[in-house]
C-alpha cells in the first residue's frame, strides 16, 4: 500500500469505529428500550471488523475476505434492526464490499446494502417516503463512483508504472548495446591501427634486420646500413605507436599532402628490394583527415604485403581524383594469388590486412576491389566518395 492508500485505509477504519460508537451512544443516552443490546452488538461488531485488517488472511485470500465481510454485514443488520442510527454505518460498508468483491459482487452486495438500509430505517420510522431513499442511494451511487474511478486510475497508474519500467529496462538494454558496439568498433579500430602501423613496421625491422645479420661477417658495410634502416624504422614506428595512442594524424602526413606522404611511401620501399612508383592524376581536392589516413593505412598496407608475400619487383601507386571520388590504386608484378581462395586469418601468419582494408572503406562509404591471379601479379583498387563541399551562405539562399 502506498501512503495514501494506507491513510485511506485508517480513515475508513475510524469512521466505522466512530459510527458504531455513536450508534450505541445515542441508545444510551435516549434511553431506548433495547439500549444494551444496542451497545452489545454494537461492540460485536468492532471487534469482528478490527479482527479483520489484522489477520493476514484476509489479505491473501478473496474469499476470507467475503466471509469476514459477510460476518461484519451480518451484525450490521442486526444492529439496523435494533436501531434505526446503524444506517450510517452502510455508508462505510459501500466502500468495503467494492473494495474486497469482484465488481459485479462488489455493485450487487452495495445494492443489497442500500436496500437494507432503506428498508430498515423506513421500519424504524413506521411509513415510507422517497425522501428516505435518497440519502443511502445518492451514498451507495457515490462510493461507486470514487471506488471505481480510483481502480481506473490504479490502473492507468499501473500501466504508466510498467510502461516507465520497460522503457527504463529498454534504455538500460539499448545503453549497453550501444557500449558493446562502441568497444567492438573500437577494439575493430585498435586491429587495424595496429595492423597497419606497430605491426607492419615490426615486419620491416625483422627483414632487415635478417638481411644485416645475411651480410655479416662478409658486408660489414651493408650490414650496418641495414641495422641504421631498422632503427630508423623503429623510430618511425615509435612515432607512430605514440601518435596512435594520442589519436592524431600519423607522421606521415605531417606537414605534408596525401600525395607526399605516398610519394614519399613509395621511396622508402627500395630499402626492401623493391621498386615502388607513384602517380598522382586527376585535380587534387582537400580531404577530410580520416580519409587521408585510411588511404595511407591502405597503401601501407598494401606495399607491406606485395613486399612480404608477393615476390615483386616493382610496383606502382596511383592516387587518382575522379571528379566526385577520390581512388587509391596499388599495381604489383608479383607471384599473385586466388581472391577466391584466401587463407585463413592466424595470429601467427597474419591474414587480416585485406579484411582490415576493407573495414576502413566500408566505415567512410567506400569500397575495395581486388583483382588477381596465381602468377600474374595483383591489383588493389581503394575508391571513395569525395565529400561535398560546405555551401555559403549566397549560394544557399534560393
Amino acid at each position: 500500500m502506498t501512503p495514501t492508500t494506507r491513510a485511506l485505509a485508517w480513515c475508513l477504519h475510524l469512521l466505522i469505529v466512530a459510527l458504531l460508537a455513536l450508534a450505541a451512544a445515542r441508545a444510551v443516552a435516549d434511553g431506548r428500550p433495547h439500549a444494551g443490546w444496542v451497545v452489545a452488538v454494537a461492540v460485536v461488531c468492532g471487534l469482528v471488523y478490527t479482527a479483520g485488517p489484522l489477520l493476514p488472511r484476509i489479505h491473501l485470500s478473496r474469499r476470507a475476505a467475503a466471509w469476514w465481510l459477510a460476518a461484519v454485514g451480518a451484525l450490521w443488520l442486526v444492529l439496523l434492526a435494533l436501531s434505526a442510527d446503524g444506517v450510517w454505518v452502510a455508508f462505510p460498508l459501500y466502500f468495503l464490499q467494492l473494495h474486497l468483491l469482484s465488481r459485479r459482487a462488489g455493485l450487487s452486495a452495495v445494492a443489497a446494502t442500500a436496500l437494507a438500509a432503506i428498508t430498515g430505517f423506513a421500519v424504524h420510522q413506521g411509513s415510507f417516503s422517497p425522501a428516505m431513499a435518497i440519502g443511502p442511494a445518492l451514498g451507495a451511487a457515490v462510493a461507486v463512483a470514487v471506488v471505481w474511478g480510483y481502480q481506473a486510475l490504479y490502473r492507468e497508474s499501473e500501466q504508466r508504472r510498467r510502461l516507465i519500467e520497460e522503457l527504463t529496462a529498454t534504455r538500460a538494454g539499448l545503453a549497453r548495446a550501444q557500449h558493446t558496439a562502441g568497444v567492438l568498433a573500437e577494439r575493430e579500430r585498435l586491429a587495424r591501427e595496429i595492423h597497419d602501423t606497430l605491426a607492419q613496421g615490426l615486419s620491416s625491422i625483422q627483414l632487415l634486420l635478417r638481411a644485416a645479420e645475411r651480410a655479416l661477417p662478409d658486408r660489414p658495410g651493408a650490414a650496418a646500413q641495414y641495422v641504421d634502416q631498422a632503427r630508423q624504422a623503429a623510430v618511425d614506428n615509435l612515432a607512430e605507436a605514440r601518435r596512435f595512442v594520442a589519436a592524431l594524424t600519423p607522421p606521415s602526413l605531417d606537414g605534408t599532402t596525401l600525395s607526399g606522404a605516398l610519394e614519399r611511401l613509395c621511396t622508402t620501399s627500395a630499402q626492401h628490394g623493391i621498386t615502388a612508383r607513384f602517380h598522382l592524376t586527376g585535380e587534387p581536392a582537400p580531404l577530410p583527415t580520416a580519409h587521408e589516413v585510411a588511404l595511407l593505412r591502405i597503401a601501407q598496407s598494401a606495399l607491406a604485403n606485395t613486399m612480404r608475400h608477393a615476390n615483386a619487383t616493382t610496383a606502382e601507386v596511383t592516387l587518382a581524383y575522379l571528379g566526385d571520388q577520390v581512388a587509391l590504386e596499388v599495381v604489383d608484378d608479383g607471384s599473385g594469388f586466388d581472391p577466391n581462395r584466401l587463407p585463413v586469418p592466424d595470429a601467427e601468419s597474419g591474414g587480416f590486412g585485406l579484411a582490415a582494408m576493407r573495414a576502413r572503406m566500408q566505415s567512410l562509404g567506400g569500397t575495395l576491389t581486388v583483382e588477381s591471379a596465381p602468377g600474374r601479379g595483383t591489383a588493389l583498387t581503394a575508391r571513395m566518395p569525395l565529400p561535398l563541399p560546405a555551401r555559403t551562405d549566397h549560394e544557399a539562399r534560393p
